[in-house]
């Protein structure tokens, strides 16, 4: 009888003790559901709420009309290429490429989207950027040279390695940077396709800017080919012949020393640079610049004129 209370009590304590060790703390963290563990790099489901845009999206400008169709043909049949991503943390990405799928896949009421995860810090996630757009968007010519002259200035790129990059030739990837040397209203013309990028390389050849503007409207206005325009700027760099009366009017050649002596002895008076001009009757003119109202004042003291 003693032996089976002995045993009871034993069984008893047994059973305490499992009931202490089940409420202990550590039981309950080993009982804990573990966190989910982030993606690692690869294809995964995302929700679109937590993908931030892309700071260094090289388009600038998306059709309304083509996000649309793109937005609807996502509804029928999903997203057929992933977009891609970098992970910044736990729950936040970063969009790399895939811009408008991105923005489709809000349109069309998307909650998760199937993304690429990859490792990338700034610059590197600059250049994927840049290099994908390139590659497999439909940039603008300008739009095109500003993420090729970025790739250059902010990846230290050298012209022969972007060509490599990007799988175009030099010249090729220098014939869009030639499009930022133009003017602001050409450029313009330009992105919203009001001219051509055959118009736009050969206006780029004119050094004047009040010409190259004057051709880059005629264009617009009369609506001229691109091989027009070529030929157009071909006959500005072409050496003209002179005209019967081109050689009346050419001053003789010891009246033009003479002048260019009386110019240097009058800019040396005036303390600036002066331009005299003459022609075959003796008509002309004298240009004296000022660059300030002191400096006028100067100069009409020296005229004696106050």
């Amino acid at each position: 009888m003693a032996d089976k209370k002995q045993f009871q009590k034993k069984a008893a304590l047994g059973r305490g003790l499992g009931a202490l060790l089940q409420d202990s703390p550590a039981k309950k963290q080993e009982e804990r559901p573990l966190t989910p563990a982030p993606p690692a790099a690869g294809i995964h489901e995302i929700r679109l709420s937590d993908i931030q845009v892309n700071p260094y999206q090289p388009r600038t400008h998306f059709d309304k009309i083509a996000l649309e169709e793109l937005a609807e043909s996502i509804r029928v049949q999903g997203i057929i290429q992933p977009i891609t991503v970098r992970r910044l943390e736990e729950d936040t990405y970063q969009l790399i490429s895939g811009e408008r799928r991105f923005q489709a896949s809000k349109l069309a009421g998307l909650e998760r989207v199937p993304a690429y995860v990859r490792t990338a810090n700034d610059q590197q996630m600059l250049e994927m950027a840049l290099i994908e757009n390139i590659q497999r968007e439909n940039l603008n010519a300008l739009e095109i040279a500003h993420s090729y002259q970025r790739l250059l200035s902010e990846c230290d790129l050298k012209q022969e390695e972007l060509g490599d990059r990007v799988g175009k030739k030099r010249t090729t990837v220098n014939n869009y940077l030639r499009l930022l040397r133009l003017p602001p209203d050409i450029q313009a013309g330009l992105r919203d396709q009001q001219i051509s990028m055959g118009h736009a390389r050969a206006l780029v050849n004119i050094e004047d800017i009040d010409v190259q503007l004057s051709l880059y409207k005629k264009i617009i206005a009369e609506d001229l080919s691109v091989r027009k325009v070529e030929a157009m700027v071909k006959a500005l760099h072409e050496p003209k012949e002179p005209t019967e009366e081109t050689k009346k009017e050419a001053i003789d050649p010891y009246k033009q020393y003479e002048l260019n002596k009386l110019q240097q002895r009058l800019a040396s008076h005036f303390g600036t640079k002066v331009a005299v001009k003459a022609d075959a009757k003796d008509k002309g003119e004298i240009k004296i610049p000022f660059t300030s109202t002191d400096d006028l004042n100067r100069i009409l003291e020296l005229l004696a004129v106050i």
